[in-house]
């Protein structure tokens, strides 16, 4: 009879084990959606790159982005 119970508690124990992870789940999500205020969007607004590193000069920006990826080509450094 000892083991009997000792078994179901194990059970039990397994059960709720496996179970509360699943109940959980739901619990654990944030919100992911943007702060809106009345029809528009209440944030930081995000300046475009050239912008706020370049003044304003979108191809000192694309040659700077050019110039990165080209150091960063494993075949044209290793080219001799």
């Amino acid at each position: 009879m000892k083991t009997l119970t000792t078994g179901l508690r194990r059970r039990a124990r397994w059960l709720c084990a496996a179970v509360l992870p699943l109940l959980l789940t739901g619990c654990l999500e944030v919100e992911q959606y943007p702060p809106w205020r009345e029809g528009q969007y209440d944030g930081k607004p995000d300046d475009m790159p050239q912008r706020s590193y370049f003044h304003n000069d979108r191809l000192s920006w694309n040659a700077a982005i050019t110039n990165r990826n080209h150091l960063q080509n494993e075949y044209e450094r290793t080219q001799p």
